[in-house]
């Protein structure tokens, strides 16, 4: 018997089925998104589709146009080469800031993070150690102890966060992601300012320079 998902987190679900379409290629650049027709699809009313598809476009990957509907938006690699080093900046600032406040508890809560990061690589469940990355980089910015920084650094996050969930689709990206977070954690724990920024700043970037490996899990093929 199927599981019934719960009303609170069934857009959401429906949010991650309709991204993991576009990133596969199922659902095109430039593709009308019919409410109608997604609730056919997954069975379900278009209220949660419509919320799914608010929450897309939030985020970049669905444009509501006047009398269209939703879209699947066409990416802009420099557009979003250029989020991504400003994302890169802002996190290096928070993980400098973060090796000089940061707290004992703190501390201890981000080393925490990072091992049941370890475990969801183990059991190779990559949605689960989306999540758990998502803790761990809001760690990182609360220790910073700056409210504008942690306020400018989550927003630009929740804007890229499609996006840095479908470059964990790239190979091996997320146990390059995890050696990462140990580099940054040990740089912070020591005290390093410059190396935990450095660091910081490179695990960000460096999906960035992946770049055409992202956009190959965005197009179709041809």
């Amino acid at each position: 018997m199927r599981k019934k998902i719960k009303p609170s987190k069934l857009s959401e679900y429906l949010k991650e089925k309709i991204e993991e379409a576009i990133a596969t290629g199922v659902f095109s650049p430039g593709m009308k998104l019919d409410e109608i027709d997604l609730a056919n699809k997954f069975g379900v009313s278009r209220t949660p589709i419509r919320e799914a598809l608010i929450q897309l476009a939030s985020s970049g990957l669905v444009e509501i146009r006047p009398r269209r509907g939703a879209v699947v938006t066409p990416i802009d690699p420099k557009k979003l080469y250029e989020m991504f080093e400003v994302m890169a900046e802002l996190e290096a600032l928070c993980a400098k800031l973060a090796s000089r406040r940061i707290t004992d508890e703190e501390l201890i809560n981000m080393k925490k993070i990072h091992e049941e990061c370890k475990k969801t690589e183990i059991i190779e469940n990559p949605d689960l150690y989306y999540y758990k990355n998502e803790e761990f980089h809001l760690a990182l910015y609360k220790a910073s102890h700056n409210d504008f920084l942690i306020e400018q650094t989550t927003n630009l996050h929740k804007r890229l966060s499609s996006f840095r969930r479908l470059q964990l689709r790239v190979r091996g990206r997320i146990l390059s992601s995890l050696r990462e977070h140990e580099e940054i954690i040990n740089a912070i724990t020591n005290g390093d300012a410059d190396s935990a920024s450095q660091l910081a700043r490179h695990h960000i970037i460096i999906q960035g320079e992946r770049f055409s490996d992202l956009l190959a899990t965005l197009q179709p093929d041809r």
